[in-house]
């Protein structure tokens, strides 16, 4: 396996932020995006420095006083970021990178690879792209031995068929750290009518619940899998052989709940003429 060429990393492009030197990799594509360290921080208007001429000033900080300005520092810093529409790179500015064709359907592939919410066959990213299947197939290879090289915070694999980008193994601890904080918040309306419907029309497809709301579900069915609320039960027997989902026991947990027996009639609660069993099939 080689490394891509230079030509098709992000070094040297208009508006990128300087290199981190020798002995660093080249960021992939989309590694200029906000992260959570770009959010503001509370204590933004904590003090910046010692207050001069009073001795004490400093103790009455109290421990931590300098982590405490140091914090304060780099909230401000991230607030003068977000409210200066000029300290980002301009989209236009991603447009102009000098790469060569190689290069252009890299980080085509990473882009589309970063929105899949399942396995991409590689025949698909070639048409998609506009690549040969040799050329492609080469360069998620090459991706995927850079990322686990560079121990990157995400992989790349061959997986059923396809491929997707994942959470790196290593990570895993820091991810489930991550999860466990969001479940201590609540589920916004849209998770909780999407769960409605899958708990009272179970097991059902994502397109069933999408063809119940009216909207595209698939960020919310992330969610509450994420939270250990729904999960995959099977493979429908139609064209397509679409995932069906269901509730889990945390569900039943998290209500009180013995079995799904227990869930309180909705029939009461939905409009005149709604009825959650009588949802399309797969198209």
């Amino acid at each position: 396996m080689t490394d891509p060429p230079p030509s098709s990393t992000s070094a040297g492009r208009p508006g990128s932020p300087p290199s981190p030197g020798p002995g660093h990799p080249a960021a992939p594509a989309g590694a200029g995006l906000p992260t959570a360290a770009d959010a503001p921080i509370e204590e933004a208007d904590a003090p910046m420095e010692e207050p001069q001429g009073d001795p004490d000033a400093g103790a009455a900080a109290g421990p931590g006083g300098a982590d405490r300005r140091e914090e304060a520092a780099t909230g401000s810093a991230a607030q003068e970021l977000e409210g200066d529409p000029t300290a980002w790179p301009p989209d236009e500015a991603f447009d102009a990178v000098d790469l060569d064709d190689r290069g252009w359907t890299r980080r085509d592939l990473e882009a589309i690879l970063l929105v899949a919410d399942e396995p991409v066959p590689a025949p698909v990213l070639a048409e998609i792209v506009g690549s040969r299947l040799s050329e492609v197939e080469e360069l998620l290879v090459d991706l995927a031995g850079e990322y686990a090289r560079d121990g990157r915070g995400f992989v790349l694999r061959a997986i059923a068929g396809g491929w997707r980008l994942y959470t790196s193994p290593g990570a895993r601890t820091a991810v489930e750290a991550y999860l466990r904080a969001g479940q201590q918040s609540r589920l916004t309306r849209a998770a909780l009518e999407t769960l409605a419907v899958v708990a009272y029309r179970q097991p059902v497809t994502r397109f069933q619940v999408s063809a119940v709301r009216g909207v595209n579900v698939d960020g919310v069915f992330r969610t509450l899998a994420a939270r250990g609320l729904i999960q995959e039960v099977g493979t429908d027997p139609g064209p397509g052989q679409a995932t069906l989902y269901g509730t889990t026991p945390a569900f039943l947990e998290q209500l009180g709940l013995d079995d799904l027996d227990q869930l309180p009639p909705i029939k009461d609660y939905l409009p005149e003429g709604v009825d959650l069993l009588d949802v399309p099939d797969q198209p």
